[in-house]
């Protein structure tokens, strides 16, 4: 590779960590062929980009990057994959998944939302975290449970004045 290609290569890489709000670091060494496609189909169904790097590109992309990584460049050891993804706990609902029928892909490393997580021993809390979907829907429900009960309230008061009043009081 010469060193336009590399330039290039690490030009490409900033970008997608510019854009990206989710980055997964994995291991997936040791797959055989069927195994890797099968990550990569499952990967695709579940909109999350899996790319293999160079550690040292990956690196000087992180430096050259305007996000703080933490410690995130100190797991840059072996075979090293990249995850991309728009919903923050996809790629560990995906390896978590994946792992009932492998061993791998071992998590290294993530950053979410500007946090950073180290360590396959994280995987449990990244699947734990809330979309921004699943997020509003519970606002919603919370939302909405005061109204309903005063409105089943009012309709049990049978609609006289002196039950609306007694119902409103109450709430």
């Amino acid at each position: 590779m010469t060193r336009e290609e590399k330039a290039t290569v690490i030009k490409d890489l900033t970008t997608q960590l510019a854009e990206s709000t989710t980055i997964y670091l994995a291991d997936i060494s040791g797959l055989d062929a069927g195994t890797t496609s099968d990550l990569r189909r499952a990967c695709f169904k579940a909109n999350i980009k899996l790319a293999v790097v160079k550690n040292t590109l990956l690196s000087k992309a992180m430096d050259a990057s305007e996000k703080d990584f933490g410690e995130l460049p100190e797991v840059l050891k072996g075979n090293t994959s990249l995850m991309f993804s728009e919903v923050a706990n996809g790629p560990a609902k995906l390896i978590k998944n994946f792992r009932k029928k492998s061993k791998k892909p071992l998590l290294k490393g993530a950053f979410v939302e500007e946090a950073v997580y180290i360590g396959d021993e994280n995987l449990d809390a990244l699947v734990s975290i809330k979309s921004k979907e699943e997020m509003i829907g519970e606002v919603i429900g919370l939302l909405q449970s005061p109204a309903k009960n005063v409105i089943s309230g009012l309709k049990s008061g049978g609609g006289k004045l002196a039950g609306i009043l007694k119902t409103l009081s109450e709430r």
